[in-house]
């Protein structure tokens, strides 16, 4: 299928999103950050239907708080094998997160000197890209470069639910590019980037902890969309999920 016309099309919605979250932050370095409710997605979505017994999980522990995400080897073999083995060295422990847009993304994964890199010294791997996994809300992304491929450098979608991020032209695009129903619905509850569709990789998706991405999407910002006030990612660990 031909992504083009509704990337290229829905992404100038996406940047007038971005900017307008963004003006409120830097306007307001002390301001608390607003609570944002987010349904339940009833969705026979990969994303939706995990984690499960068995799955892998990453778990963020930073100075914001912990957040969660199941991680999708299957359909992201490369990101997910360079994903585990950074954690396992421990690269990504002590990093701060980088890169803050409100109601879009938090971007992390970038090493001291500016740069990410893979366990396979340095070079990089090509975006994975399947119908299975797509840009929404609390999606766990790696993020591309103008290359077009990946490396450490990962962010989560921190878009707003339901039709603050996917509005009824972004429904109708996607409709009329052929996504599947399933996945147009998912989006419509909640929220996400359906212009990033088969850019970069999606590795994973947050399942506890989201409010704490949320509260990291609306710190303050300088010029170049870095926090203000550091944010450090204490630690990544990997873990098997135990169903409850």
């Amino acid at each position: 299928m031909n992504k083009t016309r509704v990337r290229l099309a829905a992404l100038l919605l996406a940047v007038s999103f971005a900017l307008a979250g963004c003006s409120l932050v830097k306007n307001s370095g002390g301001t608390s950050a607003k609570t944002i409710s987010r349904p339940a997605v009833e969705s026979s979505e990969l994303q939706f239907t995990h984690p499960a017994a068995g799955d892998t999980v990453a778990v963020f522990d930073t100075t914001a708080g912990v957040f969660k995400a199941v991680l999708f080897p299957e359909q992201a073999p490369q990101a997910y094998d360079n994903f585990v083995g950074l954690v396992q060295a421990g690269y990504y422990n002590g990093l701060a997160v980088t890169r803050v847009e409100q109601d879009f993304v938090v971007e992390a994964g970038q090493g001291a000197d500016g740069k990410g890199t893979t366990i396979w010294n340095g070079n990089r791997y090509p975006a994975e890209v399947t119908d299975k996994l797509h840009h929404y809300s609390g999606a766990l992304c790696m993020a591309a470069d103008s290359s077009g491929q990946c490396a450490s450098v990962f962010y989560i979608m921190s878009t707003l639910p339901g039709s603050d991020s996917v509005t009824q032209e972004l429904t109708d695009q996607m409709n009329e590019e052929g996504y599947r129903a399933e996945v147009v619905s998912a989006y419509q509850t909640a929220g996400g980037a359906p212009y990033l569709d088969y850019t970069d990789t999606v590795l994973g998706q947050v399942y506890e902890g989201m409010d704490v991405v949320d509260t990291i999407a609306q710190a303050a910002v300088d010029e170049n969309q870095q926090p203000t006030e550091t944010i450090t990612i204490n630690s990544v660990s990997i873990e098997t999920y135990q169903a409850q």
